[in-house]
């Protein structure tokens, strides 16, 4: 049987297949990249379906995205409360204490993240309009997303975080920003991010550096280098996000500020 790779998540399906069956990106069209190397996530189609262990994954709408969950039994995911939309009556959910409780109460950040276990339905979205970025993650592998932009991820992934001195925005920059990182161990998992506006990806060869405003970051591989850089320009003291490859970096093309970023 032929296959068909995934420009996208690297994952293989038979040829033919027109959706990605483990991120929904479209097979069937072409990968849109910049000049300068910037590849657009994929624009999930409305009603778009991908499949995580044995649940399903199904997007709604475009301007403020929805990810609907049907979770199959002995499945779950995590998430901050306030992004879940809607649940079916029978979805268990429970609290647990996230790691640095106190670091996450002085940085704004929620202190509990809520996990859902199968089976039954429920849906997911943020407060702003933008894309819905859906990275599986194969075992033995970590990514780093900024605060703010993790909307949920599968029980097999491993959720801690730390704190990026002198980042947040360039102009609010000077005291930080933290960074949400996943990891799998032997199993797969699943990561679903919120970018607002759009999203793009470029693949930095080893020792690659771009600048990006802070506030245009959205996630990076554990190998790419993420250090805060003073802009040499009169005036206030104003810092761009240095990464350094190799791997992937995500930004977005419009950042919203919350209150807590500081």
């Amino acid at each position: 049987m032929d296959f068909v790779s995934c420009q996208w998540c690297q994952s293989q399906s038979p040829a033919g297949t027109t959706s990605c069956p483990a991120c929904g990106a479209a097979l069937d069209q072409r990968d849109l990249v910049s000049d300068s190397g910037w590849m657009e996530a994929p624009k999930l189609r409305d009603m778009t379906e991908f499949r995580f262990s044995n649940s399903v994954c199904q997007v709604e709408g475009e301007v403020v995205p929805v990810a609907e969950i049907a979770l199959a039994q002995g499945d779950a995911v995590f998430f901050e409360h306030h992004v879940m939309l809607w649940k079916d009556p029978q979805v268990p959910i429970a609290s647990r204490a996230a790691a640095g409780g106190l670091k996450r109460v002085l940085a704004g950040m929620p202190v509990f993240l809520t996990y859902a276990s199968g089976p039954g339905r429920i849906a997911f979205s943020r407060d702003a309009t933008g894309e819905l970025v859906v990275l599986p993650l194969h075992p033995n592998m970590e990514i780093d997303v900024r605060e703010h932009a993790f909307l949920l991820g599968t029980h097999s992934i491993s959720y801690s975080f730390e704190r990026i001195k002198g980042l947040a925005n360039i102009v609010y920059g000077g005291s930080g920003m933290y960074l949400d990182r996943f990891v799998t161990q032997g199993e797969q998992g699943l990561l679903i991010l919120h970018g607002c506006g759009n999203v793009f990806q470029r693949t930095l060869a080893a020792g690659e550096k771009i600048l990006i405003e802070p506030g245009g970051f959205l996630y990076k591989d554990s190998s790419v280098g993420l250090d805060s850089v003073k802009i040499d320009i009169k005036g206030p003291d104003l810092r761009m996000a240095e990464v350094t490859g190799p791997g992937r970096v995500g930004i977005q093309s419009m950042y919203h500020h919350y209150a807590t970023e500081q």
